[in-house]
């Protein structure tokens, strides 16, 4: 909010309680016009009071850690100020010649020391008001920005993450595609191809916070469909899909480094044991299974892995605590299980 704006809103503020204790000390305008001056003069002081703490004193003393100065400060401020308006006060009542009543009853000023009691109570009430607003204002702002800092790292971090898939399901489907080359099979044209929907994919739909469920399996059957031209015929994949998923949204990329570790550390060529992949969707819930044999034969990859870590981490990010992750990851084989409340 810019300072037009605030003073405007704190003027209209100002003008509403001003009315309304007015009406209330006056009986509902029922009293004379000196009176009316009176109170108004007093309304003005207990304005500068509040806005010379606000704008003057606490920024030199409190936002400095110096507690002591700024009592010392504000002691001064309700004194100065008591003697002001007893002067005012003493003026109005027995020195003017305005007529001071209400309901037609006349107003005589009370002795030195009730006044000054009376104002001096006032005068530390608007230091106490001013005090207390300039914190909560203070803290609700400081709220603000530190969520404001909380979603642009968040939002940061998943970009990274996100920036990290690309070039890691890149390089291996290069790597796929330069075997089918370097064999001068038939269907490295068509795994180009493939590549290159999933790359569009990859730049145009996965930059959305969420994506259609419909299209992040289309997009998965595209990987698998070119991870089956590597195997020339012999990749034993199943893909079983239920539910609705055409009114259902996910994150994209969340499910590609399940199926990409598959195919990257599993055995996709034995037809009693193939890599299975299911997907079920009921009502707002989706649960991926996916299951595999285990290729000892391959090296483990000695630059780590970061797929896994990857997507545990987007999930914290984008489905705290609406997800279950179950990972089995046997001698043998291995199993996950992926629970989300879309």
């Amino acid at each position: 909010m810019n300072w037009k704006k605030k003073a405007s809103l704190h003027a209209l503020i100002w003008l509403f309680l001003v009315a309304i204790f007015t009406l209330v000390a006056t009986g509902g305008l029922n009293s004379s016009q000196g009176f009316l001056i009176h109170f108004l003069i007093m309304s003005v002081w207990n304005i500068i009071i509040f806005y010379t703490n606000l704008y003057l004193i606490i920024p030199v003393t409190l936002n400095k850690r110096k507690f002591f100065l700024w009592i010392a400060a504000c002691t001064l401020l309700v004194i100065v100020f008591g003697f002001l308006k007893y002067f005012e006060s003493f003026y109005m009542f027995n020195l003017s010649d305005m007529e001071i009543s209400i309901k037609g009853k006349k107003i005589v000023s009370n002795e030195f020391w009730t006044d000054m009691i009376s104002s001096l109570m006032v005068n530390g009430f608007f230091i106490f008001l001013s005090t207390v607003y300039k914190f909560t204002v203070d803290w609700f702002f400081n709220e603000k920005e530190k969520n404001d800092l909380e979603k642009q790292s968040l939002t940061a971090e998943l970009s990274f993450l996100r920036s990290q898939i690309n070039p890691h399901f890149l390089f291996n489907s290069l790597n796929n595609i330069y075997s089918l080359a370097y064999q001068k099979s038939d269907d490295a044209p068509t795994a180009i191809l493939k590549l290159s929907e999933i790359m569009r994919y990859m730049l145009y739909e996965s930059n959305d916070e969420s994506v259609l469920l419909s299209k992040e399996i289309n997009y998965l059957q595209s990987y698998i469909d070119l991870q089956k031209l590597r195997f020339k015929g012999e990749g034993q994949i199943e893909l079983l899909v239920e539910g609705n998923i055409d009114s259902q949204v996910i994150v994209p990329l969340m499910l590609i480094s399940f199926v990409e570790n598959a195919f990257k550390h599993g055995i996709a060529t034995d037809p009693a044991h193939p890599i299975k992949i299911n997907i079920s969707v009921f009502e707002n819930n989706l649960l991926f299974t996916l299951s595999n044999l285990k290729n000892k034969q391959l090296n483990k990859d000695k630059t780590g892995g970061i797929g896994m870590s990857n997507v545990k981490r987007r999930l914290d990010l984008t489905y705290p605590n609406r997800y279950k992750l179950n990972v089995e990851n046997n001698a043998d084989d291995y199993f996950c299980e992926l629970y989300l409340n879309l």
